[in-house]
């Protein structure tokens, strides 16, 4: 019997150690924090396909967030595609809370969309507090508050802006100029005043998580954080006598509840679309955003739209032109694609044009085209001659004039395929346009993008806004031409001798410095004229990261071994361009 407890009470302990040395598994992660976004839509339907989009994109778990989503007083669809996304999305979210609201249409005291009246200030706060108090009642650690017009391109905002431990955080967002959402300074009144800080912050010359008495549009809130409890929307504090206006409210209850607002540029995080002026329409902000859009599309990072809301097909026109041309090297797509979507955003229709690729021209094929160097032409600065990509580049402009000579079209516009469009391309075209009609203007050339030499030396031109006499320039851009000026091009016989064609076109409207180029062209009499200020420019310049030249970069149309590249021109250059002869000056001193 001895011996049996001892055998059994051996077998205990040996137990008791096996389990005692047992190695547990590690704990699992912990969840992410929960999150409430706020998307409050008004009149937004241009922007909120590519808001949806940008939060679909967010790197943040979707069973981690609840979605509070209310429309007010819309003109648009805004409430349709709103509703359109949440039925699909809200499988993938934990919670979607949706408050639409169809009539009416506009506030009391409303003098259009873009005016702000108390009324809408009011409304507008009440909704930002009823998304608060969602957010309280569901004990979510964090609400991030986003207008629908701040499209979130960086997928890791929402990491981003926690890991900073802020009360109020704000991720600073881009526009088309010096707009952001937020202030660096804050006038007694509680209006906004102008400090050194701001632009450095704004373009990222200093850059960090700053101290700022405002942000607004797009800010996250950490509702874990015990002052927290004393923020509000609505009502205003008691002690608040500043303007009623719903982001100076809720800047005054922070400064009341001893919350400091931060504003965190370390990342590019997005945009905002700059708002339209009060007196302005629904189609002044969308085109607005539209200009964004296409910027973002250069300087990056791109929007997306959503992949759940439908979105209606552009209607394109010719702007009345008979025909608006796109020159385009087969081997750059990607700027073939960049500018087709670009013009399809405009609503523009266009004819891609395959260009003449003069690299792949060797010397024969050039004599058997007819083409011959201009006697004595050379760069002014370094003294080269033609290069075959500038070859290529005349060539393919040229057959676009030949065709409309012979097909008589009566006016064509002509893009080539690196360009950005200036804010409200079309409106401004189709309105410079209307006014040469009416003034029955007699043009052959008109300019919408190019290199100005002498800025100072053009006269405007009477009873035609934004129109200029066009002097020396470089650059091919983008211009328009009529009937008549494609037919004097093509009867100056340029092939034979030819130049670049940024030389060739101020030699043919007589206004080109060099009289020994001029006097191979007697007939030197086209009407040239530029938009003023120009509607596209170069999306990059000389030496940027992401600059490419087919005419600069090349080899010598008549010699494949002797290279070139930008720095045989200064044409490409930002900047207004100096005469050929200051150029050549300098380009001695220089050496």
């Amino acid at each position: 019997m001895l011996l049996h407890f001892l055998v059994l009470g051996a077998l205990l302990f040996r137990s008791e150690c096996y389990f005692s040395e047992e190695k547990y598994p590690e704990e699992s992660k912990m969840q992410s924090p929960t999150v409430v976004i706020a998307i409050i839509a008004r009149n937004t339907a241009h922007s909120l396909p590519y808001y949806l989009g940008a939060l679909e994109r967010l790197n943040y778990p979707k069973d981690r967030i609840s979605v509070w989503a209310a429309t007010d007083h819309n003109l648009d669809n805004t409430t349709a595609i709103l509703k359109e996304w949440l039925t699909v999305m809200q499988t993938f979210y934990h919670y979607v809370e949706w408050r639409p609201m169809d009539q009416p249409t506009s506030y009391a005291g409303e003098l259009g969309p873009k005016h702000w009246p108390n009324t809408r200030y009011e409304y507008v706060m009440k909704l930002k507090q009823a998304a608060l108090n969602f957010a309280r009642k569901r004990w979510a650690d964090y609400i991030l508050y986003a207008d629908t017009d701040n499209i979130l391109t960086n997928p890791d905002t929402i990491n981003l802006l926690i890991a900073e431990n802020k009360s109020v955080i704000a991720p600073m967002l881009d526009s088309q100029g010096a707009y952001s959402n937020y202030w660096c300074g804050i006038t007694p009144q509680g209006y906004y005043r102008r400090t050194a800080e701001y632009f450095p912050t704004r373009y990222r010359h200093r850059m960090g998580c700053f101290p700022v008495p405002m942000v607004h549009s797009t800010m996250l809130l950490d509702l874990r954080k015990e002052g927290m409890k004393n923020l509000a929307f609505y009502p205003p504090h008691k002690d608040y006598s500043w303007p009623y206006d719903d982001i100076i409210v809720f800047a005054f209850s922070c400064r009341a509840a001893e919350i400091q607002m931060y504003l965190c540029n370390k990342e590019r995080y997005g945009y905002l679309n700059a708002p339209a002026k009060p007196h302005q329409t629904l189609e002044d902000d969308r085109l607005n955003f539209v200009h964004l859009h296409l910027e973002s599309m250069i300087d990056g990072p791109p929007m997306y739209p959503s992949r759940f809301v439908h979105m209606f097909p552009k209607q394109r026109d010719l702007m009345g032109f008979d025909e608006i041309y796109l020159i385009n090297l087969r081997r750059r797509p990607d700027r073939r694609d960049r500018m087709l979507f670009s013009l399809n955003e405009l609503e523009v229709d266009v004819k891609v044009v395959d260009a003449i690729d003069g690299n792949a021209l060797n010397s024969s094929d050039i004599k058997i085209l007819g083409v011959d160097l201009l006697p004595g032409y050379y760069d002014p600065v370094s003294g080269r001659t033609l290069t075959k990509g500038e070859v290529g580049c005349f060539l393919s402009h040229f057959y676009i004039w030949k065709e409309m000579v012979d097909m008589q079209m009566d006016k064509a516009l002509i893009f080539e395929d690196d360009v950005r469009f200036q804010a409200n391309f079309k409106r401004r075209v189709l309105r410079l346009m209307e006014e040469v009609e009416q003034m029955e203007l007699d043009w052959d050339i008109i300019y919408f993008g190019r290199k100005q030499v002498n800025p100072g030396n053009e006269e405007p031109v009477e009873g035609i806004r934004n129109l200029v006499v066009a002097d020396y320039s470089y650059w091919t851009l983008a211009y328009a031409i009529s009937l008549q000026g494609a037919q004097k091009l093509v009867n100056a016989e340029p092939l034979s001798k030819m130049l670049p064609i940024d030389e060739f076109l101020p030699i043919m409207y007589d206004k080109h410095p060099n009289e020994d180029y001029k006097s191979h062209f007697p007939n030197r009499n086209v009407q040239a004229f530029s938009a003023h200020p120009l509607l596209v420019q170069p999306c990059h310049y000389a030496g940027d990261p992401e600059w490419v030249s087919d005419t600069e970069t090349s080899t010598l149309w008549d010699d494949d071994s002797v290279q070139t590249d930008w720095r045989g021109s200064h044409k490409t250059l930002k900047g207004a361009a100096s005469p050929p002869e200051v150029l050549s000056a300098a380009h001695r001193n220089e050496l």
